[in-house]
């Protein structure tokens, strides 16, 4: 029996998936985040749910048009905040050393 393999066997079973979470520091910029990105998730899911009900009839068109209202503005503020830090690591990587 080869022992390495043994090894990798162990590691690869003990090994978190991708999509797993890793645990973050407690602190005041970490939460902020989470809560941003939970906020975001929620908004996607009420829109989702929102659009869902209104193809099976069973939602106000008025509500599906605030969700979906709700759901552009949250993807366009991401985009416009990934658009930033890209820009800013642009501009960081452009700094002569």
């Amino acid at each position: 029996m080869d022992v390495r393999t043994s090894f990798a066997t162990q590691g690869y079973a003990q090994a978190r998936p991708a999509t797993a979470p890793r645990p973050q520091p407690d602190g005041p910029a970490a939460s902020g985040f989470a809560k941003l990105a939970g906020s975001f998730a929620d908004t996607l899911r009420s829109g989702e749910a929102s659009a869902k009900a209104a193809m099976t009839g069973g939602a106000d068109p008025h509500a599906l048009v605030q969700a979906l209202a709700a759901t552009e503005l949250a993807v366009e503020t991401a985009v416009t905040v990934r658009d930033k830090v890209v820009e800013a690591y642009q501009e960081i990587l452009r700094m002569p050393v």
